[in-house]
């Protein structure tokens, strides 16, 4: 299992489109990967569930992987949302 903690650089934070994006890179992975922020935690896989979290630029999200492409799966979500 990795833990990480990303920093949102997404303008105008995790609305509609960045979050069905980021559910796509999410799903392309074997591992379940979690998305915290504020005590809520929500699978990255779940569009309905990252919806409901209401994310801002700026705002800092522990992101946690646990599989066979775990490495991966952080460094490329990490990518998808520390890009400005």
């Amino acid at each position: 299992m990795i833990t990480k903690e990303i920093t949102i650089n997404i303008p105008n934070g995790l609305e509609a489109r960045p979050v069905a994006l980021l559910v796509q890179v999410a799903s392309q992975y074997e591992s379940s990967i979690y998305v915290e922020s504020n005590e809520k935690r929500v699978n990255a896989k779940s569009i309905m569930g990252m919806m409901s979290m209401g994310i801002s630029t700026g705002e800092k999200v522990v992101v946690t992987a646990d599989g066979p492409d775990e490495k991966t799966a952080i460094d490329n979500i990490e990518k998808y949302l520390s890009t400005k």
